[in-house]
């Protein structure tokens, strides 16, 4: 942890937001982190059915073209995150984390052991691809992943971050040539027979990630970070032992 850093780490858990609405999100958040307004803050949320297009993305990545994929009702969005081709819809976890950060490796590798240990702790056997090059990047069951990573760093803070795939419909990765691996198979914790709804993973994914980077965490509102009235959490789950 850098220093001055503080040991606690906010998280916020938002519920369903329109891609758009998390991007003016977590640029309203990065501003003041980095005028040392705020500390170090995560959100926990899903998204509305988008392809997200990272700096790294092809044209071929979108074989059907922006047009048929939002016949389809879903959207198309270039992010400046790195990283190729991925989708977000509902049922999948999206994390932001919007943090200090010194080195942008050890960041990404910290997050791969956060989740490895928290779909661990669901009963999921994972594992990082690190050795195998950036293109595989995220977290796999054996073959098959189930977490992608992507991240976007200014004046020395986080923004964008991880993907869990929980119990989203696994389709529209078919579609595409997600995250550049034109054979890459997609999995989910219900496609691999874990019990955990998005609800129990998401308290999880919280725990184990404040675990990986040494931090306390400490729940908050969506007005506590002053996000307004009209962002609504996710109804609350019931104890989860850790």
């Amino acid at each position: 942890m850098a220093a001055g850093v503080s040991a606690e780490l906010l998280v916020c858990q938002l519920g369903r937001v329109a891609y758009a609405d998390g991007l003016l999100l977590q640029e309203r958040l990065r501003e003041r982190v980095q005028a040392g307004e705020l500390g170090d803050v995560m959100l926990l949320l899903e998204h509305e059915p988008v392809y997200t297009l990272g700096r790294r993305s092809e044209p071929g990545d979108l074989p059907m073209g922006e047009d048929w994929c939002r016949a389809q009702g879903i959207d198309v969005v270039k992010t400046p995150r790195g990283g190729k081709l991925t989708y977000h819809g509902p049922g999948q976890l999206v994390g932001y984390p919007i943090m200090r950060v010194d080195d942008v490796l050890v960041f990404l590798r910290t997050m791969e052991r956060a989740i490895i240990a928290a779909l661990g702790q669901a009963g999921v056997t994972a594992r990082s691809r690190e050795a195998e090059g950036r293109d595989y990047t995220g977290v796999w069951v054996e073959g098959r992943k189930v977490a992608s990573i992507g991240v976007h760093l200014s004046r020395g803070v986080s923004a964008h971050g991880f993907a869990v795939n929980v119990s989203n419909d696994l389709a529209p990765f078919s579609w595409v040539v997600a995250c550049g691996l034109p054979s890459v198979r997609m999995t989910s914790l219900q496609q691999e027979g874990a019990g955990d709804d998005l609800a129990c993973f998401r308290r999880r994914m919280g725990h184990r990630f404040c675990e990986a980077f040494g931090r306390r965490q400490r729940l908050v509102t969506p007005q506590r970070l002053g996000l307004g009235a009209g962002v609504t959490p996710p109804e609350p789950v019931g104890t989860l032992n850790a």
